[in-house]
């Protein structure tokens, strides 16, 4: 944002009139892109997607979401809160969904994805790091051509390795991963305490530590209407508490609620209009 400064000349001196002060930003459609946890997916039933406990763009206010935060802020992106994020989608799905937000005319957008191009069947099929950048890259871009003036906020994507260590002990998490066949790469053998089964699962973390640089990269690119969290999703020490029962595995409401809190730092200036720059990790 600019200001204009204009002069005034006195008999005595030059001095500098006042300062006109920036228009503040203010979004009017937010759009949440990406994959099953920002559309809330088992955060309040049985296999369905649950929008309103969407940590982006959710209106539960026991959430308190990115889009009711925004709200409190400003009135404008009143019931403009746009969830188009696909349960099971990885890297290949993003453009198709941010075609959709221009269409949607988004001021704002919230991205997280990648935990699905890591949980694949087995570690072969896992996405490779620079085809994943290059599909954030190319689907960023189509934003940028569509929305030239819109703002983006990208998560990390959570520590899937975290998952396995806080669920390996229960019975139950066990029975829905293997039952679900949920997310292999990383929760098969979740009992195992081979070398094969251990560097299995930090293969699995390293790739996911790669999408998330390829995230840092891609948004800086971007530039400042990018703005990337720096890691602290996937730096989030999550409980069980913050996993849904309904496969353990997604987010509940209350991981719902700590997505939102943890990641909204990242952005929270442009809301308040405290154009301070957040201190971030990189």
């Amino acid at each position: 944002m600019t200001a204009f400064t204009g002069v005034v000349l006195t008999t005595a001196a030059i001095t500098p009139a006042a300062t006109t002060d920036p228009q503040p930003w203010r979004p009017v459609v937010m759009v949440a892109v990406g994959d099953s946890i920002s559309a809330g997916f088992n955060a309040c039933g049985w296999y369905v997607r649950c929008v309103t406990r969407s940590w982006s763009a959710g209106d539960d206010p026991s959430v308190q979401s990115h889009y009711m935060r925004l709200l409190d802020a400003d009135e404008a992106v009143y019931r403009n809160n746009v969830n188009l994020a696909v349960p099971g989608a990885t890297s290949a799905g993003l453009a198709a969904q941010l075609e959709k937000a221009v269409s949607h005319r988004a001021d704002y957008v919230t991205l997280l994805i990648g935990a699905q191009d890591a949980c694949a069947s087995d570690e072969r099929r896992m996405t490779p790091v620079a085809v994943y950048q290059k599909r954030v890259s190319d689907a960023l871009r189509l934003l940028r051509a569509g929305r030239p003036d819109a703002r983006v906020f990208v998560a990390s994507i959570p520590d899937i390795k975290r998952l396995w260590q806080v669920g390996k002990d229960s019975v139950v998490a066990r029975g829905f991963w293997a039952f679900g066949r949920i997310c292999p790469t990383m929760l098969s053998r979740p009992t195992a305490t081979s070398a094969a089964d251990r560097a299995r699962r930090d293969r699995v973390r390293a790739r996911v530590v790669g999408y998330n640089a390829a995230l840092a990269r891609v948004c800086a690119a971007y530039g400042p209407a990018c703005r990337f969290d720096g890691n602290a999703l996937f730096n989030q020490r999550f409980t069980l508490n913050h996993v849904s029962r309904w496969d353990y595995f997604h987010p509940s409401a209350a991981g719902q609620r700590l997505i939102a809190q943890r990641t909204f730092d990242a952005v929270r200036d442009w809301i308040t209009g405290d154009d301070r720059q957040p201190a971030l990790a990189s």
